[in-house]
């Protein structure tokens, strides 16, 4: 058993694809013995992981364009349409995100305030101002973030063509 679990290292090590394949068959024929078990529950981990990470980034990305959108006076006659397009594809991987795993729709309310905290830090840097400058608390809900035809209310001039 342990000449297996040391081959089943080197595999993993060696070819991450065929390690897979032969751990996936493993557990469909119930063949437990032979498992690695250790890269399997590092790999699991990762999963989890890279699931919130993924999450994490989508909605500090949804909440920069909001930012842009309301505050970024400057820019937003110019570039509202495209913040637009990018809130509606942030929003469409999110609800893809948690389809897959709806578990992680909590998770969404834990970082809420930390995400929107980064989009700040973003925001600020991009529009050249103090940090400050913006709420330190988001004027607009998480629900109302992930609602899909939402938008804030700001005055857009139509492009002109």
């Amino acid at each position: 058993m342990v000449k297996t679990n040391e081959q089943a290292q080197t595999l993993y090590e060696q070819d991450y694809n065929l390690w897979l394949q032969k751990t996936i068959e493993q557990l469909r024929s119930r063949q437990l013995e032979n498992l690695d078990r250790e890269n399997l529950i590092d790999e699991l981990e990762g999963i989890n992981r890279s699931d919130k990470r993924a999450l994490e980034s989508l909605l500090t990305r949804l909440l920069e364009h909001f930012l842009k959108l309301i505050y970024w006076e400057k820019e937003r006659d110019y570039k509202a349409n495209k913040w637009q397009g990018e809130i509606t594809t942030f929003r469409i991987q999110i609800k893809r995100l948690l389809k897959d795993s709806p578990s992680l729709k909590p998770y969404l309310v834990q970082i809420f305030d930390e995400c929107y905290l980064d989009a700040c830090k973003v925001v600020s840097r991009l529009m050249k101002c103090k940090i400050n400058t913006l709420p330190e608390i988001s004027i607009f809900t998480l629900e109302q973030a992930l609602e899909e035809n939402w938008f804030p209310d700001v005055q857009i001039k139509a492009e002109e063509e």
